[in-house]
């Protein structure tokens, strides 16, 4: 968003609660790798980044599937040429870093902790995590882009009328790692989405440009199956020999990961009004965080910067107009890829090794192959185009009871020749 604020010639300040990752290791375990498509890829170009970008990616055309016996299956994703891409979140934050401060109009300020707004006056206060120093800063609109636990947020939430919901997942996640190979080259298929489903629990392993691979447990937190039954080297060992026997060779530092890296947790926030007149506005995962199941977070807030600007563009920068503009451009498609995200989750969990959701999949294929203009896999409209969430959805939904009723109709030829030709031979 300063990337696009700063190249339409307004003044910028960023307010970064953590260290520049540029400079400093700030730690890891929660970075669950980022899948670029389609929607990110053309906000990017609208900032003349996405080729700068798409030279760190990995594209991923298919997902690959580990049954608990080892065996293998490769599921494609869509289209010859249609791939998700795997990136990484330090890396591709580092590039949007530079290209902000490139312009001479943004300034960043890193280590500042909103720790107050008041939305009337649009004064907001920050404290230095070093110094612990106070300052309020006093000026134009503010855009809320701190993330699902926003800050800015949960000052709104004191507006009569604002409501809101944050919504936990019964799973969390944990994030470990496969190292590259000694020869530096990658342990699996380099060019797929790795998925260990296990109907209550699953692993996926996205891949890195150093030939490791970005591992992500997604378990419930209690239970069975769960975060809590494994409080020992040992109970990890044999749960992970247990689950994912092709895995385990593979990630030499397991248990050194499992008990260093944080049990993050998996929300669904939604909210409304994303604004107050024309003073703040609430961006991304502040207004909209969604669970990461369908990779469309970052792709929906790269969206949001691209629609805020040209809302901000459109309405001559009258700040109030366009933000009001802009919720009602967003807010029904961002309802729509959250209901989507949790949803695949199930599907990525427990139907992408069944029989019945394979063939699914073969017959979306064919129809989108026999029609292309007509018959676009839902999957393919959320990750391949641009069409609108709620769009997509809908669409989807009326291509399903087309080929309803084509079976119907089928069903009935058949039985009505079926019938005739009985008649005929019989007599």
């Amino acid at each position: 968003m300063a990337v696009y604020l700063g190249r339409s010639g307004f003044e910028v300040d960023v307010y970064e609660k953590r260290l520049d990752l540029r400079r400093a290791d700030i730690g890891g375990g929660r970075s669950i790798n980022l899948a670029l498509s389609a929607r990110g890829i053309h906000a990017l170009s609208k900032v003349g980044l996405a080729d700068d970008v798409m030279r760190q990616v990995i594209p991923m055309p298919g997902r690959m599937i580990h049954a608990s016996d080892g065996g293998l299956s490769y599921q494609p994703y869509g289209r010859d040429g249609e791939a998700i891409n795997s990136v990484s979140r330090r890396g591709l934050n580092a590039l949007l870093l530079d290209a902000a401060e490139k312009q001479p109009n943004v300034r960043f300020h890193f280590r500042m902790k909103c720790v107050d707004l008041n939305h009337e006056s649009g004064e907001i206060e920050f404290e230095h995590a070093t110094t612990a120093a106070r300052s309020i800063i006093r000026g134009g609109p503010i855009i809320g882009a701190d993330g699902a636990f926003s800050a800015v947020r949960a000052r709104l939430q004191r507006l009569e009328r604002f409501s809101h919901s944050l919504e936990y997942l019964d799973h969390g996640y944990k994030e470990l790692t496969i190292p590259p190979a000694a020869s530096g080259g990658f342990r699996m298929e380099k060019h797929a989405l790795h998925i260990w489903p296990r109907r209550s629990f699953m692993m996926i392993a996205l891949p890195n440009s150093d030939g490791s691979y970005t591992v992500t447990c997604f378990f419930p937190m209690e239970g069975a199956n769960s975060f809590a039954e494994l409080s020992t080297e040992s109970d990890v060992r044999a749960f992970f020999g247990k689950h994912f026997p092709d895995a385990l060779p593979l990630m030499p530092d397991l248990p050194h990961d499992f008990f260093t890296n944080p049990t993050g947790t998996l929300a669904t926030v939604r909210c409304q009004p994303w604004r107050h007149q024309d003073k703040v506005v609430l961006l991304g995962d502040a207004a909209h965080a969604i669970v990461p199941f369908f990779g469309q977070g970052m792709n929906a807030a790269f969206e949001d910067c691209t629609a805020l600007h040209d809302c901000l563009v459109g309405c001559g920068a009258r700040w109030g107009e366009a933000f009001a503009k802009f919720e009602a451009l967003r807010k029904e498609h961002c309802d729509a890829i959250a209901d989507l995200a949790l949803a695949n989750f199930i599907e990525m969990r427990d139907h992408t090794g069944s029989p019945a959701f394979l063939r699914k999949k073969k017959r979306e294929k064919l129809l989108h192959r026999l029609f292309p203009r007509h018959y676009v896999p839902l999957y393919s409209m959320v990750s391949f185009t641009c069409i609108p969430y709620a769009d997509a959805v809908r669409r989807a939904a009326a291509q399903e009871r087309l080929v309803r009723r084509c079976k119907w109709i089928a069903s009935m030829i058949l039985v009505l020749v079926t019938g005739l030709l009985a008649w005929l031979v019989l007599g």
